[in-house]
């Protein structure tokens, strides 16, 4: 069992660049490369890359596909720690999903991408922040309150959409980590409540409370009091659904604008059926899913949640951090021939930005386009795999796993992959920068190839034994020249490909 204080080996530390960022990136500062990071501690290692402050970015464009790519290209130049805050804001992004498809028919095309690019700004600042801000937050963002309807909510008749995604997907989850509910369709009609009246101002994206559309209890006597939970728990006697001695009045401070945030409050000191906070489970498993793998056991969700502190601050600096030092962050490093390893499958925008950044490939202009095979642009590639930025499909943002690898998609990343190994022009894939071609031996450049793109480990004697055969045609070629244009062009060009849309490149 290893802890903050245990040394990083090597392939540890291969680990945590790869889940922290984005592939093994060729051009890197030292400190966060694999020898740089080796021989440090977890906590050391790790206090490294948290210690990036937000920087400012809004992925703006003059049409949404100009407002992907500059996301992309953004991610794709990020360094440091930076990569890291990359990846928790495409981890907030699909968490609090909202989409430009939607938004573009609700706004226009040009208020949607504006409207995103703001809510891409919020997460940013906000990804290492405190979480119960975030939420409040993102209750009051326009792009939100625009996506779930929060700007139709009237009192008449309150738009639950808001309601029931702060509910099921932002804070508690439908059901506990033991199957009983966490809450009951009364608690989200009675966020909706809360939510009723709120309004943006297009121009000025000012956000503000319109008291005359605002749910007032002496104006709708027959919807009883603002309350949330008020139903008795199925299993803990003496207590409602979240755990609370009684039903919680989020009107304590009057009705109006506080309404909003009193909701907030009450949902983070919800408690599950084995009286655990629910935002903290809910939050933490979702959080290792991300840089883990899928579904951990409610032990280990535990386990960092105690040693993090988060109950109570919701900071998640230090919940970040007692993920990436604990030894779930390093299991699916193990060998997937390895007895119980279990594998997590890349997303489509990881395995892309990180191949391009571990080869030391630029897509080229705008568009960012690869130059070789179709001259395919990575919009178009992304689509096909399933994941298109800023316009995930819906509030449930995308599905993960399984589903990123369906027959499409996996077909997008083998596509990818050779249209990049054979790009030949400007911003070209030069593997003889990469590895050193006096190798001649085949056994030796399959495994400085596998080194270098992270995955030497990955692979078993089987697996090495197929990639020798490939260079040497089955044994009839017994050492290589790669310093002949011809061989580096045919077989380096291709080891780099096969290994690339091999299990060990598509799985961390």
């Amino acid at each position: 069992m290893g802890d903050q204080s245990t040394v990083l080996t090597a392939d540890d530390a291969r680990q945590m660049i790869r889940r922290l960022g984005f592939g093994i990136p060729a051009k890197e500062s030292k400190k966060y490369t694999v020898d740089g990071l080796t021989g440090l501690t977890r906590g050391a290692a790790a206090d490294l890359f948290l210690a990036f402050r937000p920087k400012g970015f809004k992925p703006k464009g003059a049409d949404f596909v100009a407002a992907h790519n500059k996301w992309l290209k953004y991610m794709l130049k990020a360094k440091k720690g930076f990569a890291l805050q990359e990846k928790l804001v495409l981890f907030f992004h699909d968490h609090f999903a909202t989409n430009y498809t939607t938004l573009a028919n609700q706004q226009g095309a040009e208020n949607a991408i504006t409207l995103l690019a703001e809510q891409n700004r919020l997460l940013r600042r906000s990804c290492n922040g405190n979480f119960r801000t975030l939420v409040k937050n993102v209750g009051l963002d326009p792009a939100m309150m625009s996506f779930l309807d929060t700007v139709d909510n009237v009192k008449e008749q309150p738009n639950e959409n808001y309601g029931r995604e702060l509910l099921e997907l932002f804070t508690l989850g439908v059901k506990d980590l033991n199957g009983y509910d966490n809450y009951r369709q009364d608690d989200v009609v009675q966020v909706a409540r809360a939510f009723t009246g709120w309004r943006f101002t297009s121009n000025t994206i000012l956000v503000h409370l319109h008291e005359p559309a605002h749910d007032f209890t002496a104006e709708f006597p027959a919807r009883g009091p603002k309350v949330l939970f008020g139903v008795p728990h199925p299993v803990l006697p003496g207590h409602t659904v979240g755990g609370f001695a009684s039903p919680q009045a989020f009107t304590v401070g009057g009705e109006g604008a506080n309404e909003i945030d009193e909701v907030v409050d009450i949902l983070f000191q919800h408690t599950d059926s084995d009286g655990e906070n629910t935002v903290a489970r809910h939050l933490t498993f979702k959080l290792l899913e991300y840089f883990t793998y899928a579904r951990p056991d409610k032990a280990t969700v535990d386990a960092i949640v105690a040693a993090s502190g988060f109950v109570g601050t919701w900071e998640l600096l230090p919940l970040l951090r007692a993920i990436i030092v604990h030894d779930v962050f390093y299991e699916t490093a193990a060998p997937p021939f390895g007895a119980g390893t279990r594998k997590s499958v890349r997303w489509p925008v990881d395995y892309v930005l990180g191949t391009l950044r571990t080869l030391a490939v630029t897509p080229k202009g705008k568009e960012l386009q690869l130059q070789g095979g179709d001259f395919s642009e990575l919009f178009d590639l992304l689509a096909d795999m399933g994941q298109t930025v800023l316009d995930p499909p819906s509030v449930f943002g995308w599905n993960w796993e399984e589903s990123w690898i369906s027959g499409i998609g996996l077909l997008a990343r083998y596509k990818f992959v050779r249209d990049v190994v054979s790009s030949r022009f400007s911003k070209a894939f030069k593997p003889q920068k990469l590895i050193d071609t006096d190798l001649t031996d085949p056994g030796q450049i399959v495994d400085a190839v596998t080194a270098q793109l992270g995955v030497g480990d990955q692979l078993n004697g089987v697996q090495r034994a197929a990639l020798i055969d490939y260079l040497t045609d089955d044994g009839a070629v017994a050492t290589l020249d790669l310093d002949d244009y011809d061989t580096r062009n045919r077989k380096l060009h291709g080891l780099y490909g096969l290994v690339l849309q091999s299990a060990a490149g598509i799985l961390h």
